[in-house]
């Protein structure tokens, strides 16, 4: 990224506390599910380059974040599997700056590898053969990809059809769980969760098509009623920086295009 649009960035996520010193303590973020697997390495990286800093992660659906959040959860950073809830906690009043795009996601059907579905000749249609008993997505009222997955079915007009056979976890974590213990015998997940064991060994995937359901666009912003608002912008600036970009790539995800310069 050049330098002019990385400041750019940089001043949309600090507007409002520059000079504040950057301490050593703890972060708290909220982070979803979706994004485990590579924001550990985020984590590890970001407390690698400061010493005597802590993240501290909870991981769950982007929803009930929401939630806590508007109740006053004493949450640093929110990193939310789409744009429209950090949207909203800007307007709410709940923000300390601007959200910030970090990561575009990328919605697959997993199935177990000795299963008998043609996904990648059939597609969705696919999920129509009766070896398929359950499909497990997450909760489309509170996780972004439980959201895309019901309106992918939708669009491919199977939702009527498969509607007693999904079954709903409450975040993509206990969706894949689904599929990991047998009870799913295919499931709606983030490409990144299937890329890390058990999932990537046990199962095969297939792509949904990007134009079956809304794009997901993944943001994050700090929080007003956090503890830590220095250390979570400093968080904030290295998740669109070129080092997160990069992790977040092999994880599966798309990276948003960087600001004009």
């Amino acid at each position: 990224m050049r330098l002019p649009a990385m400041l750019l960035l940089v001043a949309a996520i600090l507007p409002t506390r520059a000079g504040h010193a950057f301490e050593p303590g703890s972060i708290s973020v909220a982070v979803a599910a979706n994004l485990k697997p590579a924001f550990e390495e985020l984590a590890a990286r970001f407390q690698a380059a400061n010493p005597g800093v802590q993240v501290k992660a909870t991981y769950g659906a982007s929803g009930i974040f929401f939630a806590q959040i508007a109740n006053g959860a004493p949450f640093d950073l929110f990193l939310s599997a789409d744009a429209g809830l950090p949207a909203r906690v800007v307007a709410d009043g709940l923000a300390d700056g601007k959200a910030f795009t970090y990561a575009i996601g990328r919605l697959v059907v997993w199935v177990a590898k000795d299963a008998r579905v043609d996904l990648e000749g059939k597609g969705l249609q696919a999920l129509a053969d009766p070896s398929i008993r359950r499909i497990a997505i997450a909760n489309p009222e509170m996780a972004p990809y439980g959201r895309a997955a019901r309106t992918a079915l939708e669009r491919a007009g199977l939702l009527p059809a498969l509607q007693a056979r999904i079954v709903t976890g409450q975040s993509v974590a206990q969706a894949a769980q689904f599929a990991e213990s047998g009870n799913a015998q295919a499931a709606f997940l983030p490409l990144s969760l299937t890329l890390a064991p058990p999932l990537s060994t046990a199962g095969r995937t297939w792509a949904v098509p990007s134009t079956s359901h809304e794009p997901i666009e993944q943001a994050g912003v700090v929080l007003r009623g956090g503890r830590q608002p220095a250390r979570a912008r400093e968080l904030a600036v290295f998740l669109v920086g070129d080092v997160a970009r990069g992790v977040l790539a092999r994880h599966g995800y798309d990276l948003p295009a960087p600001p004009p310069p």
